[in-house]
C-alpha cells in the first residue's frame, strides 16, 4: 500500500488542509449521487479525515421546491436525523426543527424555475470518525427569478459509526445534467 499524500519519504508533512476526494459532474440524469470510503489509506479513504465538506450545484427535474436529501451511511429509517433551521426569502423569516429518517434536507430548483436556474448547498460534517453521534451544518441558497432564498441548518446524525458513506437524492426527482457534486476531506494539523 502507498503512502498517503501527507507522508513524504516516511516523514508527515503538513500539506493542504482541504483534500479534494471526489468530483461529480453530471452529463445524464441522475437519481442518486454516492460517495463511499475506500477504506485503503488513499485519498478516497475517509477514516484519515477528521471533517467532510460536501459543495452542490444542483438542479432536479421534480415540480418547484424539490428537495435534496443527505443520507449519511444507508440510514433511512428509524427518525435518526434531527435539524434546527433558519429559512428567509428576503420578506420573510421562519425557523423550525423537525426528526426525519432522512438528514441535510434542502430545497432546490425544479423543472417549474428557469432552465438554468441551480440551487447550491455547503454541507460540514464534523468529527466523522468520532464514537460519539455525528453533527453536521448545512446552508443553502437559489434565485427563483426574483424570489429567492436562503437556508440554515444544523443537524444531528443518531449514530456512533465512522462515516463510510454518503448519499444525496432528488427525493423521487432525477438531479439534472449539468449539476455539480464536490466531496472535501478536512485533515487534522499534521505537525506542530
Amino acid at each position: 500500500m502507498a503512502d498517503p499524500a501527507y507522508i513524504v519519504d516516511g516523514v508527515l508533512t503538513d500539506g493542504e488542509a482541504w483534500v479534494g476526494i471526489a468530483h461529480a459532474s453530471l452529463s445524464l440524469p441522475a437519481a442518486t449521487v454516492t460517495w463511499t470510503s475506500t477504506d485503503d489509506g488513499q485519498t478516497g479513504d475517509f477514516s484519515q479525515y477528521m471533517d467532510l465538506v460536501i459543495v452542490v450545484y444542483a438542479r432536479t427535474d421534480g415540480a418547484s421546491w424539490p428537495t435534496v436529501k443527505m443520507y449519511v451511511n444507508n440510514i433511512t429509517t428509524g427518525a435518526l436525523y434531527t435539524s434546527q433551521s433558519l429559512y428567509g426569502d428576503g420578506s420573510a423569516a421562519s425557523a423550525s426543527s423537525a426528526t426525519y429518517n432522512y438528514g441535510g434536507q434542502w430545497n432546490t430548483s425544479g423543472s417549474s424555475e428557469g432552465a438554468n436556474i441551480f440551487g447550491c448547498c455547503v454541507y460540514n460534517l464534523f468529527d466523522i470518525n468520532s464514537g460519539k453521534f455525528k453533527s453536521m451544518t448545512w446552508n443553502s441558497a437559489g434565485d427563483r427569478d426574483g424570489s429567492g432564498y436562503v437556508e440554515m441548518y444544523a443537524g444531528t446524525v443518531k449514530t456512533q459509526a465512522p462515516i463510510t458513506e454518503i448519499d444525496l437524492t432528488g427525493d423521487g426527482a432525477d438531479f439534472v445534467a449539468g449539476c455539480q457534486f464536490s466531496l472535501f476531506g478536512v485533515l487534522p494539523r499534521m505537525v506542530a
